[in-house]
């Protein structure tokens, strides 16, 4: 079994490539196999909203890249220690959420661009105010090549400072949060309301126009998927183990009850959010 480059996924998105990947909560053994069988480039792996402890998310990355699948962690929070946690683990691409300010991604490129220095030499290189040495450059892009640094616009005050945030160098991507953005605008879950809509547009066409990568994660159908990747979107995150689980059991079980005549159960309609 090849495994594969851990810049694959990078070298993907520079070359203008739609990438594919899936949300996985659970541990099982069986589920890597799984997203390689479906021809997935990358899955995500969620530690803000799923308890894995840092054991199990290095296991977890490390088997994911024996199935040639690239893992991308999100951090609980912007902290580039968590980051450079996740990447001596194994994870190719990092993700912060809730990022607000210049500085908390700068703090996350320096994470993920040049580990492992770190502290006030970092910070000096970072702002410009020293140059770094040839030797110290080269070094360190090599030892940090086809790590992702990735972005989650989640938010009211994200929008308004798009532009700046954006243009700090070594960003590759970013990844919009519906489920936070929508909340932050004041209108819940209302993934087809005029401003959410208005919204995730600027994100992408900002983002796009920076040439940078984006992404978006929507558990609901395919058909919100390739809405947005018509309108820019190139990293497609569909949905998560536990969604996806959820509503074919319950297509298919729907399907065995009305084919014998059982009444199905009232669909409560809840949503899925992660």
């Amino acid at each position: 079994m090849a495994i594969a480059p851990k810049s694959i996924l990078l070298q993907k998105l520079r070359n203008g490539q739609n990438v594919y990947g899936t949300c996985i909560t659970a541990t099982a053994p069986m589920w890597p196999v799984s997203l390689q069988r479906a021809g997935l480039d990358f899955v995500f792996l969620d530690t803000e909203h799923i308890p894995l402890d840092r054991s199990e998310l290095a296991r977890l990355c490390q088997i994911f890249r024996a199935y040639g699948i690239a893992p991308v962690v999100r951090i609980p929070q912007p902290n580039p220690f968590l980051a450079c946690q996740a990447i001596d683990g194994g994870a190719v691409g990092v993700i912060a959420p809730y990022l607000e300010s210049v500085d908390q991604i700068t703090d996350l490129v320096g994470a993920t661009k040049y580990r492992p220095l770190k502290g006030e030499r970092l910070a000096r290189y970072l702002s410009g105010k020293e140059q770094m040495p040839d030797d110290l450059r080269q070094y360190l892009e090599a030892h940090n090549a086809g790590n992702l640094c990735i972005a989650n616009i989640e938010s009211v005050p994200a929008l308004e400072r798009l532009d700046e945030l954006l243009s700090v160098p070594g960003l590759d991507a970013v990844f919009i949060g519906p489920h936070d953005l929508s909340v932050s605008l004041g209108i819940p879950e209302q993934y087809d309301h005029p401003d959410f809509e208005a919204a995730v547009l600027k994100i992408i066409r900002t983002t796009r126009g920076k040439g940078l990568s984006v992404g978006i994660h929507f558990s609901q159908s395919p058909e919100r998927q390739i809405h947005w990747v018509r309108q820019g979107v190139n990293i497609i995150v569909h949905s998560f183990d536990v969604a996806l689980f959820g509503q074919r059991l319950r297509n298919d079980i729907g399907n065995i009850r009305k084919a014998v005549g059982d009444k199905s159960p009232t669909d409560e309609g809840s949503s899925f959010v992660i």
